[in-house]
């Protein structure tokens, strides 16, 4: 019996390996992803740590927005956590903004009501923009 454990371990460890950098997996009605080890997507909400001070990845996150032209902008700030909601393109747009660690702040974006993983991952890549010209 512990034989036929090992195999189906090493058997399981195979086929993680062959997955690659990108990884999909369905469990119930959630969905978990990985990207590359950058990014963390789930239900669909895109998610990714900064290497920056809270404040300033909020004002990236501000600066995304309304460089892409969103509307209705709302903003709910805390000492240590954030919430910006807008419209783009008719769909809404949920930006969460978590301090974790001294310059390390994790940014969760979901657009639309089931996510949608191209326009979040466009999102990200305009707050590191915004991020690296500070």
């Amino acid at each position: 019996m512990l034989k036929k454990i090992h195999w189906v371990l090493l058997v399981l460890i195979c086929v993680v390996a062959t997955f690659g950098c990108n990884t999909a997996i369905k469990m119930g009605d959630s969905v978990v992803g990985f990207q590359s080890g950058k990014f963390f997507y789930t239900d669909g909400i895109l998610r990714t740590n900064y290497h920056a001070p809270y404040e300033r990845v909020w004002k990236a996150c501000q600066k995304t927005l309304t460089d892409m032209k969103a509307v209705d902008i709302a903003e709910d700030k805390k000492i240590s956590k954030g919430i910006i909601e807008a419209k783009l393109s008719d769909e809404d747009v949920r930006i969460s903004v978590d301090y974790t660690e001294k310059n390390v702040t994790m940014v969760a974006v979901r657009v639309g009501v089931m996510g949608n993983k191209f326009t979040s991952q466009l999102i990200h890549e305009k707050i590191k923009q915004n991020l690296l010209e500070k």
